[in-house]
């Protein structure tokens, strides 16, 4: 069990923010299976949500059975990310997260993201005028700094510390690593000997085993696992019965087609069509990852002109594999 401010986040396994993934459909699909302490929104730009642009506050919906669920916010300008912050809290948000993390080029090119690993005053600025404008449990993600010769992820996690955050989490590689190579987990540990608030652990767990074994092997108080819930939602009802001594239950393909339906068939009723048919095919591809003739469901729906018809080969896929 993790406690950040008054929220506790129980058990201490946590769903990452990730852009484009982590919308109010996958979220509410990881809780209604289970076992993920706290859910995260797909970060948010602080410019966009100041300035009301409708393709930013369509991403915000949020629902109580989500709960405790944490907003994502990032930007350059700490007036700004105060005030973004303000509006998060507004709207009941029971965690306020400062992206420090986010690799990506036309992030980076805002000083945006994991750019603040490399000015840390700029850093520091941020998270006190975020802490400063709002009461909501704020925690901050940062990589180990910008490369290998620049790691300054110690350094930050003092001064978010001292600026009065409730926890951070880091996913240690630098960015310009991105998501290549090996997370670097006794980072993690270090950090975790040099804070006296939380620290999660994020990077590198692909099974629910592994998870187990960054909470032992760090003493991180929480782990954050991303893209492995994409192939294997269930990863935290199974990492979760792991902590409490149990067996994991393995998914069958009736279990998956069940989830599969669920979910798109909340894409397809909240979305236009050309939106639900990228979705569809987006997390087709990796909800069949790995089983069987899914490299030729795969192929098929490339050619296929429309969310329904994408639901029918889906169906007929299941169906010939003796699971619908």
């Amino acid at each position: 069990m993790l406690h950040i401010g008054a929220v506790t986040v129980d058990p201490p396994l946590i769903l990452a923010p990730m852009a484009g993934i982590t919308d109010r459909d996958f979220r509410l699909l990881i809780r209604r299976i289970g076992g993920c302490g706290l859910v995260s929104m797909e970060f948010i730009s602080s410019e966009g949500l100041t300035r009301r642009r409708p393709s930013t506050l369509k991403m915000l919906h949020f629902v109580d059975n989500e709960r405790p669920i944490a907003i994502q916010i990032y930007g350059s300008d700490p007036a700004r990310m105060g005030e973004a912050a303000q509006v998060v809290e507004a709207m009941g948000a029971d965690v306020c997260d400062i992206n420090m993390g986010c690799p990506a080029n036309k992030v980076l090119k805002g000083c945006a993201g994991a750019a603040l690993t490399a000015d840390l005053p700029l850093a520091a600025a941020i998270v006190r005028a975020v802490r400063t404008r709002i009461r909501t449990p704020l925690t901050v993600k940062f990589r180990l700094g910008m490369t290998d010769a620049s790691k300054t992820f110690l350094e930050l996690g003092r001064i978010c510390q001292e600026e009065g955050a409730d926890g951070v989490t880091l996913h240690p590689r630098t960015a310009k690593q991105q998501f290549s190579g090996h997370a670097n987990w006794d980072a993690i540990a270090q950090l975790k000997r040099a804070l006296g608030i939380p620290v999660i652990g994020n990077g590198d767990i692909t099974t629910p085993e592994m998870a187990l074994e960054m909470l032992r092997r760090t003493g991180c108080d929480a782990a954050m696992i991303g893209r492995a819930s994409l192939t294997n939602p269930w990863i935290f009802r199974q990492a979760s019965a792991l902590l409490r001594g149990q067996e994991v239950c393995q998914v069958n393909l009736a279990e998956r087609r069940t989830l599969m339906r669920l979910h798109f068939d909340e894409v397809v009723r909240r979305e236009d069509e050309r939106t639900a048919l990228h979705k569809l095919r987006k997390f087709t591809g990796w909800y069949t990852h790995g089983l069987p003739d899914g490299r030729s469901l795969r192929r098929h729906l490339s050619d296929v002109a429309s969310a329904q018809e994408l639901l029918g080969a889906v169906e007929n896929y299941f169906a010939n594999q003796g699971a619908a």
